[in-house]
């Protein structure tokens, strides 16, 4: 889209807020911590394949894992030494070095591994601006690429899930990838219709294997389970890890992702600015997704467009979001870079439907009563109540019901006043940061229920994504359109496209 650079007089808009200083000399601590942490729980596991019961496959991860382990602690350990009798210059220029080499080191290993344990890499890379820049550099490699599988054994796989020869099934199959990632690679491909008519289509491939690399990653969640509870106070992480759990080894399904998908499009069929490819089902297994080919542009050249036309673009992501949650009860949960396609004509394709969450009635009434109680009613007694109930606080907590409010009250800074704002990635880092932050007195008896997990999990990303687009916009008045307890007149152009599709929908 070669949108037109438009200037904007953005001197009355509230930038969504800087709270304190950024605290980006933690990382080191954490960084170093979580060196430790791998290589130890690796040794643990390769001691348990060491009798067998695991696996050859479990071993390899696991020896990956201890070798990432003693790579980025043994670098730790060398600048340690190192900086003993050097300058606070030389420390300084040191520990810039160190982390280099760190954020290299994790980025190859991850990126070789496929799997959960990429995946969380790919979270990594975008979740949070505080992150050291050499490490965000390196993550973001994981974004939209990871190394492909060889033609032949993509071919093979291709041809044993749909049971003939590639040059029976297909019109034309491009051995070259378009993308490769965390669970499968991505072809172009003709296919031949019943009718006769060609027609373009997006095949995506399973990796060999990696639904056991899923199982092997998973198997250790129990263990981060534990660390989770060391280190954060009151926090029971059981139902989080058995919710992630759960959702990362639904993705192996992508029978499940074609049914999840079809919904998806089927809801928003003829919509103005959203679209969704659809399902080719006679084309589809268990391992192999093949979709309509979606052509567009990719997230780092969006970014080079005007910020009227990235102001277009975070309105579309915040309204799909939102809608899908509160009105079609079922939540995407990879907010992720790599998982979109900007289009001349404005409008936007989202991908990739193998993390989705539906939700019950009962739970989408809880979200509803909680953002009303918060940001529209102002009554911190009965959202207090509300986050007692939904499991978010222990209740009865010693602490004063003002300052319960206020400690999750970060979450909702973008939709609490009727007021044009700009999201920034100061804003998106303080809410991850506020999210892992267990100092607080209040910290020590919240918790994480299952329905909340992918709902934190896609708030921070689209935060992180608004960020990072500088997105404008009255947020206050586009949510009031989307939340069913308000029920808000279009506020904007793409709220009135939005509305007249909804009319047309019945």
């Amino acid at each position: 889209m070669t949108a037109p650079r438009l200037g904007r007089d953005l001197s009355n808009v509230t930038r969504i807020p800087l709270r304190g200083r950024r605290r980006r000399r933690r990382w080191p601590f954490v960084l170093g911590g979580l060196s430790a942490t791998v290589a130890a729980g690796a040794v643990l596991l390769a001691r348990r394949d060491a009798g067998g019961r695991m696996g050859l496959s479990w071993a390899g991860r696991s020896a990956r894992l201890a070798r990432m382990g003693v790579k980025v602690g043994g670098t730790y350990a060398s600048t340690a030494a190192r900086k003993t009798f050097a300058s606070a210059e030389r420390r300084d220029e040191l520990d810039r070095e160190r982390e280099f080499r760190t954020a290299e080191q994790v980025a190859e290993e991850l990126g070789q591994m496929k799997g959960a344990l990429m995946k969380l890499g790919q979270m990594a890379s975008y979740l949070d601006d505080g992150l050291p820049e050499p490490m965000r550099i390196a993550l973001a490699q994981l974004q939209a690429d990871a190394p492909p599988m060889s033609t032949a054994l993509a071919r093979s796989t291709v041809e044993a899930e749909l049971g003939a020869p590639i040059d029976e099934l297909f019109v034309e199959f491009d051995d070259q990838p378009i993308a490769a990632a965390s669970i499968g690679q991505v072809h172009r491909a003709i296919i031949r219709g019943d009718d006769g008519a060609e027609r373009a289509v997006a095949v995506k491939v399973q990796y060999p294997g990696v639904g056991e690399a899923i199982a092997s990653d998973l198997r250790n969640a129990d263990m981060l389970g534990v660390l989770l509870k060391q280190s954060f106070g009151g926090l029971d992480p059981s139902e989080m890890v058995d919710e992630i759990k759960i959702r990362l080894a639904d993705e192996v399904d992508y029978e499940l992702e074609a049914t999840n998908q079809q919904l998806f499009a089927d809801y928003f069929r003829g919509h103005p600015f959203v679209r969704i490819p659809e399902v080719v089902a006679g084309y589809s297994t268990k391992r192999i997704l093949t979709t309509e080919l979606a052509d567009g542009h990719r997230w780092a050249e969006m970014m080079e467009w005007g910020q009227e036309a990235r102001d277009r673009v975070g309105e579309i992501i915040f309204r799909f979001v939102f809608r899908s949650l509160y009105r079609f009860g079922a939540f995407n949960g990879d907010p992720h870079p790599g998982n979109y396609l900007f289009h001349d004509d404005g409008t936007v394709t989202f991908l990739d439907f193998g993390l989705v969450k539906h939700f019950t009635p009962d739970e989408l009434s809880m979200f509803g009563s909680m953002v009303k109680a918060a940001v529209v009613d102002f009554d911190q007694v009965e959202f207090r109540r509300i986050v007692e109930e939904a499991g978010m606080l222990l209740p009865g907590a010693p602490a004063d019901t003002e300052a319960v409010g206020e400690y999750f009250s970060l979450f909702y800074e973008t939709v609490r006043e009727d007021r044009e704002m700009t999201w920034t990635g100061e804003y998106a880092s303080s809410v991850v940061r506020h999210t892992f932050d267990r100092s607080s007195p209040i910290s020590q008896y919240a918790t994480v229920p299952r329905a909340f997990v992918f709902i934190q999990r896609i708030n921070l990303g689209l935060y992180a994504l608004l960020g990072d687009l500088g997105a404008t916009g009255n947020y206050r008045r586009i949510a009031e359109e989307l939340w069913p307890f308000v029920d808000a007149t279009p506020s904007t152009e793409l709220g009135r496209a939005e509305a007249e599709w909804l009319e047309r929908n019945g």
